[in-house]
């Protein structure tokens, strides 16, 4: 432990320094200068926090640390003062991060549903659960590919998804012996992959308002919504990435850090790596209730019923939330494009929370498996079991304020202009959305910051070079889905990313480690789909074959590298 001490106090003393290297770069700053107003002149100094806290929380795996020397270190390159930075990081970027409305709904999402499981797990209604589900499905493989089907039923939004998937199927996958490195990998893996190539999603909808906002700018006549149909196809890193893990569901076949973590839980019975900071841990069941009830498991439904009421809640939500404000905004008749594009998705979940919360307590008191107190406690329980991921989403977001603030994704966008080419432009795009959104945590942003400069760049820069209509059109809708494919690998990749931590939250995982034990199969799959897909699309090959060939490589990874954990 001593050398991960030496290196958090090397990188504070890095940090301290910064403002002689800042004033080397930049000069001394004006003063009464905003930072927003200067942000393109800081270079690769934007590039700095993000990489710091990420390097950080890999190496030390001191996550809430890292993040917080990243964010101080943003504050400290723009306004210049050690103290002044220090008082930043409270007063604006953490303040920031918590008054947005967007964060505060997903905060209040994802500590009323902890409340919901809380209620449910001490009172024993998930165990009824785990007991119906051991009853029907039976083994390690039964329980990863359950969880892998479960997380592609639940399409509509990925932040539902992944809490509703990590948390239900929990109790479960630990007596199944599998590590929770990898119900994380699971849950992480059909959440943003499933949500960006639904046919109706709250990501659909922003993203088809993004597309519809470029084609009106360049006065273009297609549907937006239609052209996002079209770009599916070319969406090489979702679909390949959705293959891949129901492969290593299916087949039990893993490697790199995630065969080692699978072989701990299958072997030693260990489904936490030992010295493990699991990002939450919900309460366990009440032994004295359950001695009281003679060890005799709660009905399925006891649980079943808020589940399903959250994702009924959440669906049906979004349809009248969006049809409503479509209505509202002037449009006479809704299409599903419409209402995608209009509802408000984090109001939504936060109603679907509290819906199912209400309805755990009351079926569970008038079950009487617990009295309304017990149920207020387990609730209590599970809220405060939301405490270290919350700290962590602050400060990921007041991390992404920081890069926002910075100019890193501009900064990292002009960087790559010089290597645009035509044909090379859609393995470009990718790598380039890949990079922005690893490094800033958000995808959404990183869609909102390329897709205004791809999709004209993707139309007009084929056309110029003199390539074929056909071939400039493949590469037009592969560069378009290159933005959406990369935006999604930052996501459920990114150690500052939302819907990463959030993974963490439902599935009980240390950060750290399910970043490290994912890492290999997502930088895998960018890997076949740039090789096989944003390639060689930009030379005219079919999008259908390119998908065959990627689907070809990942079969051929999972079988030649992959190994089961019995051998």
């Amino acid at each position: 432990m001593k050398w991960r001490n030496r290196i958090i106090l090397l990188a504070v003393l890095v940090v301290v320094a910064l403002p002689v290297m800042m004033g080397a770069a930049l000069g001394s700053p004006e003063e009464g200068v905003a930072p927003e107003a200067s942000r393109q002149d800081f270079g690769w100094l934007s590039v700095i926090p993000p990489v710091l806290a990420i390097g950080m929380a890999l190496v030390t795996r001191q996550v809430v640390v890292a993040l917080l020397l990243g964010v101080y270190c943003g504050a400290l390159i723009t306004t210049g003062n050690p103290g002044t930075a220090f008082l930043r990081v409270g007063d604006t970027y953490l303040v920031g991060a918590l008054a947005d409305d967007s964060h505060a709904a997903i905060l209040m999402f994802s500590s009323i549903l902890g409340g919901m499981v809380g209620v449910l797990s001490r009172s024993g209604a998930t165990e009824g659960v785990v007991h119906w589900l051991t009853s029907r499905v039976a083994g390690r493989r039964g329980g990863q590919v359950s969880t892998v089907v479960m997380g592609t039923i639940i399409f509509f939004d990925d932040y539902a998804n992944t809490l509703l998937v990590g948390s239900t199927m929990r109790p479960w996958t630990d007596r199944l012996k599998i590590s929770r490195e990898k119900l994380a990998y699971l849950v992480d893996s059909t959440a943003a992959p499933v949500a960006t190539v639904a046919v109706i999603s709250t990501w659909v909808g922003f993203e088809v308002g993004l597309i519809q906002e470029a084609m009106s700018r360049l006065s273009t006549d297609t549907n937006a919504y239609t052209f996002f149909l079209q770009t599916i196809p070319y969406s090489y890193y979702p679909l390949l990435t959705l293959l891949f893990v129901y492969l290593i569901a299916f087949t039990g076949r893993d490697f790199g850090p995630m065969r080692q973590a699978e072989r701990r839980a299958f072997h030693q019975g260990l489904v936490l790596r030992p010295g493990a900071r699991p990002a939450s841990e919900v309460p366990k069941p009440d032994d004295e209730l359950a001695a009281g009830y003679g060890g005799q498991a709660a009905s399925p439904l006891l649980a079943g019923i808020p589940i399903l009421s959250v994702i009924l809640a959440t669906a049906l939500g979004i349809y009248f939330n969006g049809r409503q404000a479509a209505l509202a905004a002037g449009t006479g008749s809704p299409t599903l494009r419409d209402v995608l594009n209009s509802a408000d998705s984090f109001a939504v979940l936060t109603w679907a929370a509290l819906i199912g919360a209400t309805l755990a307590v009351v079926l569970v008191v008038g079950s009487r498996r617990l009295t309304l107190m017990e149920a207020l406690d387990g609730f209590m329980d599970g809220v405060k079991a939301m405490v270290i991921a919350v700290t962590i989403l602050l400060l990921a977001w007041s991390l992404s304020a920081i890069c926002d603030n910075l100019g890193t994704a501009h900064f990292l966008v002009e960087v790559s202009r010089p290597v645009l080419s035509a044909r090379l432009l859609p393995m470009v795009v990718f790598i380039l959305a890949a990079a922005v959104s690893f490094a800033t945590g958000t995808s959404w942003g990183t869609m909102a910051i390329l897709m205004p400069l791809v999709y004209p760049l993707g139309l007009h820069l084929p056309l110029d070079a003199g390539l074929p209509a056909a071939t400039a059109l493949h590469i037009h809708l592969a560069a378009v889905s290159a933005v959406l494919a990369g935006a999604v690998f930052g996501d459920h990749c990114s150690p500052i990313s939302d819907t990463t931590i959030l993974s963490s939250l439902a599935s009980g995982s240390d950060h750290v480690d399910h970043v490290k034990t994912q890492m290999p199969y997502a930088l895998t799959v960018a890997g076949i789909s740039a090789l096989f897909g944003y390639l060689p699309v930009g030379f005219g090959l079919s999008p259908w074959l390119s998908l065959g060939l990627g689907a070809g490589g990942v079969v051929l990874v999972v079988w030649r590298v992959g190994k089961t954990v019995h051998t």
